[in-house]
């Protein structure tokens, strides 16, 4: 795989052997940085479970304290006597079967976050196919199929995020930017992580957190001792 010059540099900060404190390894994520735009900064944990198991998934969301520094467009599917309260709540989009046939027929995908109150569930279906591949089907787990429209929309301004196994049990998940700053990192770090080890399922055996690793957009990654007690 071809690196660039700035990502050797970059590299030659870390010890790709070594363990990091979770805050120095945020430092390091931040120093390496070398892009001309705000890099997000990644999450990823691998877990000891087999998520082809339904009583070994991991899934959840959570509002992280920090937000993730992004503009978040949330498109929410509801009946027509609710679309003015979702759009008051700081919706961008709020609609029924007219935004499911704009997602059919345009390809439309101008969105980053779905949620639904459970009537609409037999019509969102539809977009299985189309919404799924994405990861932007809502789902009951993630809080985004909910009566509570008005919640949903604010905690996904906020910066909720979910988080779920890969098919190598491996979680992805934004946790900030690198204008952030080590602290505000780790605090976000803290609450992602706290919540993946509530989420440990009953049948999951031996080391839960097997390893984890965070980088930025275009850095290197850092690997991080998720062992130790927050």
């Amino acid at each position: 795989m071809f690196r660039g010059k700035n990502y050797k540099e970059s590299a030659k900060l870390i010890d790709k052997q070594a363990l990091y404190e979770p805050k120095e390894a945020f430092d390091l994520v931040i120093s390496a940085s070398k892009a001309k735009f705000d890099e997000t900064v990644e999450l990823h944990v691998k877990l000891g479970v087999d998520g082809r198991h339904a009583d070994q998934q991991v899934r959840g969301a959570i509002v992280l304290p920090n937000g993730t520094g992004k503009t978040v467009r949330v498109l929410v599917f509801c009946k027509p006597e609710r679309v003015e309260e979702a759009l008051a709540a700081g919706a961008d989009y709020a609609g029924g079967m007219d935004l499911v046939e704009k997602i059919q027929k345009e390809n439309w995908f101008e969105f980053d976050t779905v949620v639904a109150s459970p009537d609409m569930m037999g019509t969102v279906g539809r977009l299985g196919k189309l919404l799924g591949p994405k990861g932007l089907m809502p789902s009951p787990k993630a809080g985004t199929v909910t009566p509570n429209i008005v919640q949903a929309v604010k905690e996904a301004k906020a910066g909720k995020v979910e988080y779920r196994l890969d098919k190598t049990n491996i979680i992805h998940c934004p946790i900030g930017k690198v204008s952030f700053g080590s602290d505000k990192l780790f605090e976000n770090y803290a609450a992602l992580i706290g919540a993946i080890n509530k989420a440990r399922p009953a049948a999951a055996k031996g080391q839960y957190i097997r390893s984890c690793v965070t980088a930025s957009t275009m850095g290197p990654g850092v690997k991080i001792n998720a062992q130790k007690q927050l």
